[in-house]
This record gives C-alpha cells, sequence and structure tokens, in this order.
C-alpha cells in the first residue's frame, strides 16, 4: 500500500530535514531561486484563472500546482522548511546554526527567484510597457491585490501589523502542513492530492504567505510606478 503510517511520516520527515540542512549553500540558492519563480509561475496562473472564470475559488485549486512541483523536484522553500529542519534540530539530528543558515540562504534564494520572475512577468505581460496594466484584467487584480497586501494593512497601523502577522501564522500552518502532507504516501499521485489539500485551503482562504507577497508586491510594484531599464530592447518606458 502506499500510504505511510504517521510514526514513519516523522522518521521520514527527520531524515528529510537532516538532509536540507547539510545542504551547501550554492544548492540552497539555487533551489531557492528556482522555487520562488515556479510560485511565481503558479501565483500568476491562479490570478488568472479566478480572472477569467469570476471565481476565487478556482484559482485556489489551480495555485497548489506551485507547491507540488517544488516539492516532486526537491526544491527549496522556507515556508516549507520551517516544518522539516526544526524537528531534525529537536531530535539533535541538526545543529541550530545549520538551521539558520538554511533559512536565511533558502530565503534569500525565494526573494531573488520571486523578484526575476515578476520582472520578466511584466516585461511579458505589458509587452515591454506598450499595453497598460489597467486594460488587463489579470494585471489589473495583480495590482489590486498588491495594494490590499501593503496599502490596506498600513492605514490600520498597528492593527494591520497584527493582522498581517495573525494571517501569515494561518497561512504557515497550512504550508508546513502540506510539508508534512507529502510524506503521508509513496505514490507520486498520493502525495500531490496530499499536498494539495492545505496549499488549496490557505490560498483560497487569502492568508499571507510570505514566498508569494514576494513575487505579488514587486509585480504590482513594477506594474505601477517603475521604470523599465532603457538597454532592455531600448525602451524605457513606465509599466503603467
Amino acid at each position: 500500500m502506499s500510504y505511510v503510517k504517521p510514526q514513519d511520516i516523522v522518521e521520514n520527515m527527520l531524515q528529510a530535514g537532516a538532509k536540507k540542512a547539510a545542504l551547501p549553500v550554492k544548492h540552497l540558492l539555487i533551489r531557492g531561486f528556482l522555487a520562488g519563480a515556479f510560485l511565481g509561475y503558479a501565483t500568476t496562473l491562479a490570478i488568472l484563472a479566478a480572472t477569467q472564470t469570476g471565481w476565487g475559488i478556482v484559482g485556489a485549486i489551480v495555485f497548489p500546482i506551485g507547491f507540488v512541483m517544488i516539492v516532486l523536484l526537491g526544491l527549496e522553500l522556507a515556508t516549507g522548511n520551517f516544518a522539516l529542519i526544526p524537528i531534525a534540530v529537536k531530535d539533535r539530528r541538526v545543529s541550530c546554526q545549520l538551521l539558520l543558515k538554511n533559512w536565511f540562504w533558502v530565503l534569500l534564494g525565494n526573494l531573488l527567484g520571486s523578484v526575476t520572475y515578476a520582472y520578466l512577468y511584466c516585461i511579458v505581460a505589458t509587452k515591454m510597457g506598450t499595453v497598460d496594466p489597467e486594460t488587463l484584467p489579470a494585471l489589473q487584480r495583480t495590482m489590486m491585490i498588491a495594494e490590499t497586501k501593503t496599502l490596506e494593512y498600513a492605514k490600520l497601523g498597528w492593527d494591520g501589523m497584527v493582522t498581517a502577522f495573525t494571517s501569515a501564522i494561518l497561512c504557515n500552518w497550512m504550508v508546513t502542513l502540506g510539508a508534512v502532507m507529502a510524506f503521508t504516501s509513496t505514490a507520486t499521485i498520493g502525495k500531490i492530492a496530499a499536498m494539495w489539500l492545505p496549499i488549496m485551503t490557505f490560498f483560497g482562504l487569502g492568508y499571507e504567505h510570505a514566498i508569494v507577497n514576494m513575487f505579488v508586491i514587486p509585480a504590482g510594484i513594477l506594474l505601477g510606478v517603475l521604470l523599465l531599464p532603457g538597454w532592455i530592447g531600448g525602451y524605457g518606458t513606465v509599466f503603467r
């Protein structure tokens, strides 16, 4: 049978956490970069699906594609590693120093990958700035989401900070569960189905995911205010 018992899941998590903590910096950056980019892909696909259908839940159903690709390819996502490495530290298989090394370099890789994809996505979506983002519903939605994740919280001051922080906790509860659920089956289709459930849940509820925000907020900025450097195609035009 492909089902894995809970006691075996814990042991597999411990082994995975120790293995991830031992990866060299180069691997952490490359795997983290790809994970950030792939999550950007999934986010844009989810936004497009929700925009085209008019149903936000469709975007939530689509979004886990990114997480599935990351886990099946053995890439590094910081919010998933928050589940796997601390348990290995508690079991004395990994030092706190290795935990901090992993989190730092993976977060940096996730950020670089997310921002790079955001930049490339904006180039393509706006045809190098020749198309007004406000004329495209998916780009309008992207800018609206970016504003909601920043300006709307800022308006609330301290209450906004607490709300965003709490939303991040609820989100990562589901993301770490997704990382754990990947160990509940030895079959690829079983792993996909298990991971899909918690990831779809957090996205559908609109909770704050740090790596998703590393794509959405820079994309919103690029679409709204920043200039394209003149050396890219000789344009140097404004996205918006």
